[in-house]
């Protein structure tokens, strides 16, 4: 059974029952209007403070909430297995409890297949979807890692010393900088300190280690190849925007381009890597905006 969560504005608790645990998730609701749910991508810093930009502005008009996944930002970290089956059993549950008209679905990174999924499981309910950099591999499989590797790897992260150790090591604030510089942000200039300082402090939470293990390793990969991804795309009833990172990794640039040749999703290209939702967030809320206004047109002139 999942707990009903309440419609005021303001940080709320979603109590979600997994493996025999309840769930402590964190997620925020402001403004009124047309529901849209944004959802992080995944990473070792990932928030719902991310989209904060992007949340500001279509609150205006939208009642928008933001959503920290189970094991990243505020939500409880615990000590479980983090993998597809979580996510995939998790979002369906968070929007059911959450929303009880269509809704706009604004997914980033990794977040697209689990978006996407939830378009096809749920399809009176999700109206509409925006993509923004979507991937679907993560870090180490791009790099070629084997999956027995992968998996190795990602045990070791869990260990109480060791994985202690690598999580450390790998969650420097240099290390966080050199990360952005390469593959989130496209102006390196935007990463201050401030900046910085903040997404280590996401980072040193109790438990933090478990997710990023997880997603790093692609335990977190929604599919397991670009036809399977593109797969997810065939039969959408949802209307679809697909907002491409001009300045993102080639082998993750090529992922998101492969959606070009789909029909039913609508393209931009904008300038950006990876973070493109928050280096660019005034223009990524300017581009969804769009795209909504002429859903609603499409929508007004079909009920003539």
């Amino acid at each position: 059974m999942h707990t009903p969560v309440p419609t005021s504005e303001g940080t709320q608790t979603y109590e979600w029952k997994w493996s025999n645990q309840t769930l402590n998730i964190a997620y925020d609701r402001r403004g009124e209007g047309s529901p849209v749910l944004l959802l992080p991508a995944f990473s070792t810093v990932s928030s719902r403070k991310e989209w904060e930009t992007v949340a500001q502005i279509l609150s205006a008009a939208c009642e928008v909430t933001c959503v920290d996944w189970p094991g990243f930002g505020e939500s409880d970290k615990a000590a479980i297995a983090y993998n597809a089956v979580l996510y995939e059993a998790f979002l369906p549950d968070f929007a059911t409890a959450c929303f009880d008209r269509p809704l706009t679905v604004v997914a980033a990174g990794h977040a697209a297949g689990y978006a996407l999924q939830l378009a096809q499981r749920l399809p009176k309910q999700v109206a509409r979807l925006v993509l923004v950099a979507p991937t679907w591999r993560g870090p180490l499989p791009t790099m070629g890692a084997s999956e027995a590797i992968a998996r190795s790897v990602e045990t070791l992260v869990r260990t109480p010393w060791v994985g202690q150790l690598l999580y450390y090591l790998n969650t420097r604030p240099s290390f966080l900088k050199w990360m952005y510089g390469r593959h989130v942000f496209a102006d390196a200039q935007k990463l201050t300190p401030d900046f910085i300082a903040a997404k280590y402090a996401t980072t040193q939470q109790r438990g933090a280690r478990f997710g990023p293990a997880a997603f790093v390793t692609g335990g977190l990969d929604p599919v397991t190849n670009r036809g399977a991804f593109l797969q997810l795309f065939s039969g959408l009833r949802a209307r679809c925007l697909v907002v491409i990172g001009a300045d993102s990794p080639p082998k993750s640039k090529a992922e998101m381009e492969a959606i070009a040749a789909i029909a039913s999703a609508q393209i931009q290209s904008h300038p950006g890597s990876l973070g493109l939702h928050e280096e660019y967030g005034a223009e990524v809320a300017a581009l969804i905006q769009t795209f909504l206004q002429q859903e609603s047109r499409s929508s007004a002139l079909g009920d003539r």
